[in-house]
């Protein structure tokens, strides 16, 4: 597929697509951030999900009255998720890092941006230029909520292990100061079985 090969970390999601989407939607949004709720904005503003996948983090802000920007590059994820939130606030844009560029593209910042099981698929040299494109976009006082696994690697997925204190410092680079640092255990039973665990990472802009 033409994405996996101008998107790094994509390789493997179209193959199980099919399989992905029917797990993605048994996700209930407030299990699966519990960590994070307590920093979410209570009025409605600018929201930008990298990594959308079929839309559950996108489709919980648009429900809150805020806008959307879902970014998702895998083909059949977003047609899903455009699908599910026809109607909705969301607007889908087939981009991804590092690159990001249809995003930078137009000159927005948001108040809440989410990299929700994205940043581990990037290698060191992308995370760098990753981070300082995400922090670009994050609005003053702008909250960035972000993940990472931690364990096995799926066959023919493209992971890479990055732990919690070096996104903490990358980020901090960028004017980015960490709110929350918390590990919890995996969503997904199979994966809990096997020992895969999350960090969850928020930050605020400093400025």
């Amino acid at each position: 597929m033409h994405n996996t090969l101008r998107t790094p970390g994509t390789e493997g999601y179209s193959e199980c697509a099919a399989t992905l989407i029917l797990q993605y939607e048994t996700i209930v949004f407030e299990e699966l951030h519990r960590a994070e709720l307590h920093l979410l904005l209570t009025t409605p503003g600018f929201v930008l999900d990298i990594g959308a996948g079929i839309g559950i983090d996108a489709a919980w802000f648009a429900a809150r009255g805020h806008r959307v920007l879902a970014v998702e590059p895998t083909e059949e994820f977003r047609i899903a998720g455009m699908a599910r939130s026809a109607g909705s606030a969301i607007e889908w844009l087939d981009d991804a890092l590092p690159s990001l560029d249809r995003v930078l593209a137009r000159r927005q910042m948001f108040d809440t941006v989410i990299l929700n099981a994205v940043w581990m698929h990037l290698n060191e040299r992308e995370r760098r230029l990753a981070m300082a494109k995400v922090a670009a976009l994050v609005a003053p006082k702008g909250l960035l909520m972000l993940s990472l696994r931690h364990g096995s690697v799926p066959k023919g997925r493209r992971m890479f292990q990055v732990s919690g204190q070096e996104t903490v410092n990358l980020a901090g680079q960028h004017g980015l100061r960490p709110i929350l640092n918390v590990q919890t255990e995996s969503y997904q039973l199979l994966n809990r079985t096997s020992g895969v665990v999350w960090t969850r990472l928020a930050f605020r802009h400093a400025k």
